[in-house]
């Protein structure tokens, strides 16, 4: 399989509001596209888009297509689950959803300490491998969301795991909330295969700050910003496939454009990102992936990252009159930074483990509404 995957996370709205409301009609151009040029891997979840990720899977995929001229990768929302009989009707929901009768890859999703003693008690993992022998699921694995420690235990403990899916991207290569480095080695000492997503860190690695921006442009003035964070990605020996969250068709010619003949970094562009690397870290002041994972339960409606992301870029360009103008929309239809009650919900499901309570403070006193 050639490197680069397609991840239905980040679909194209119909209703920018409405992050279930999935627009077939582009999101179909954009996986024709994809598979035209050779590639076949394709990774949703339970619950990306409201449940709609799945089905448009299976509406614009699997119905129009062979199924050997696919791969498929989907997720059981262990979160979600208050007991063991929940395993095996999720399941069976994402066979008729994503309209297979198996699936390539099948993962535990979102895996970490919060979750995994229910998912033990639960015997997930015996479900996967029950659905295995059954010929429904085809490799098995999790998505991974904490520290390289308790990666360790999960893989002495499961052995059997053949793929986990890490974020990974060269801002936290060294970052000691996410670990990349480290959650890779692990992987690379049980002999397991790696997943990534997250490569350009919800975008933030190709909206850049101009200084780096200017290295990049200065080592390869033909490659563009997401070239670098997704080749950095595959580069990686253990690294099987690169998840790229498309949400237009412009993304997918410009990720085509560099994965359909990879070439994997040398040693002069890897010291070209490590200058990069500390000019980030210093301009990026809310580290927000847009995972949306915050949202869902939080009791007074609050658009966290769509209100990280105007912070940051206030921080770098200035209280610009169109940040304004979106954050006035955003406090109409949601509730606003100051809302906030506390409860730390959302800083529970944090995959990057931020402080979002402190963090909306910091966004109420910078928009001053």
């Amino acid at each position: 399989m050639k490197k680069l995957g397609f991840g239905l996370m980040r679909l194209p709205q119909t209703n920018p509001e409405d992050w279930s409301s999935v627009d077939m009609d582009k999101t179909k151009a954009m996986i024709d596209r994809y598979m035209e040029e050779g590639f076949t891997y394709f990774d949703t979840a339970y619950v990306y888009h409201g449940g709609n990720s799945e089905k448009a899977f299976g509406e614009l995929v699997a119905k129009r297509y062979p199924r050997d001229s696919f791969t498929i990768t989907t997720k059981m929302p262990v979160f979600m689950v208050k007991s063991a009989e929940d395993y095996e009707r999720i399941f069976d929901e994402q066979l008729v959803r994503c309209q297979v009768d198996y699936f390539d890859y099948y993962f535990l999703h979102a895996m970490g300490r919060s979750v995994y003693g229910a998912v033990q008690e639960q015997k997930g993992f015996e479900f996967m491998v029950r659905k295995k022998a059954e010929g429904k699921i085809r490799h098995i694995g999790f998505s991974y969301h904490d520290d390289a420690d308790m990666l360790d235990r999960i893989l002495m403990e499961h052995p059997g795991t053949e793929l986990v899916q890490l974020q990974l991207n060269y801002i936290d290569w060294e970052n000691e909330s996410v670990q990349s480095r480290k959650c890779y080695e692990v992987c690379v000492k049980h002999g397991v295969q790696v997943t990534v997503m997250e490569p350009l860190k919800g975008g933030a690695l190709v909206h850049l700050p101009e200084a780096a921006e200017n290295i990049l442009k200065e080592a390869d003035p033909n490659a563009g910003n997401a070239s670098w964070g997704i080749r950095f990605a595959a580069s990686l020996d253990q690294v099987m496939m690169v998840l790229s969250g498309m949400s237009n068709l412009k993304q997918v010619e410009d990720n085509i454009s560099y994965m359909k003949d990879f070439r994997p970094l040398t040693e002069g562009e890897r010291e070209t990102i490590a200058k990069t690397v500390q000019i980030i870290n210093d301009s990026i002041a809310i580290p927000c992936t847009a995972c949306r994972y915050c949202t869902a339960g939080c009791p007074k409606k609050i658009a966290i990252p769509e209100y990280f992301a105007l912070y940051n870029n206030q921080k770098q360009f200035g209280l610009l009159a169109g940040l304004a103008t979106t954050y006035g929309n955003l406090t109409a239809t949601h509730g606003k930074p100051q809302d906030c009650i506390g409860c730390k919900q959302c800083e529970n499901h944090c995959p990057q483990h931020l402080p979002i309570v402190e963090n909306l403070k910091l966004v109420a006193e910078a928009f001053g509404m």
